[in-house]
């Protein structure tokens, strides 16, 4: 009974010494992304400043977790926020459902949406993480 408690220790000391540590100390170390890694979600705009976004919800057709919901609206003579017919008054994605497959940034046809390198997103509500288009559009 002995000697299996020994061997169990020396197991034990032989992982805790030689091996290598893994944990990373993060935010203050951060792990080098992959150049084709995909995570938050952007709302582009032109040089005008005008909207990209056309409001044609193919981007939520193309979803497969049912997580962008666009509510379209036409353009008027005096409030004009995208250059087609129609904007999108209505943009939200919910990224707790997201997985990140990047199929809404391949689906749009005017490259209005994509998804960047940003991974620093976390809140303490579910609410938090449904992002409106104010908090999605690229300054």
């Amino acid at each position: 009974m002995i000697a299996e408690l020994f061997k169990g220790l020396a197991v034990t000391m032989k992982h805790i010494v030689a091996r290598k540590r893994v944990t990373v100390e993060y935010p203050e170390v951060r792990r080098k992304l992959p150049p084709r890694a995909r995570w938050r979600h952007v709302l582009l705009r032109h040089e005008d400043g005008l909207e990209r976004c056309i409001g044609c919800s193919l981007c939520a057709g193309a979803c497969p977790a049912h997580c962008i919901l666009v509510i379209a609206a036409e353009n008027r003579e005096g409030a004009r926020y995208s250059p087609g017919e129609r904007y999108a008054q209505v943009y939200e994605i919910n990224e707790l459902r997201c997985i990140f497959c990047g199929y809404c940034q391949d689906a749009c046809p005017v490259e209005a949406i994509i998804l960047r390198d940003i991974i620093d997103f976390s809140d303490y509500s579910r609410t938090a993480e449904i992002y409106t288009k104010d908090m999605l559009l690229a300054p």
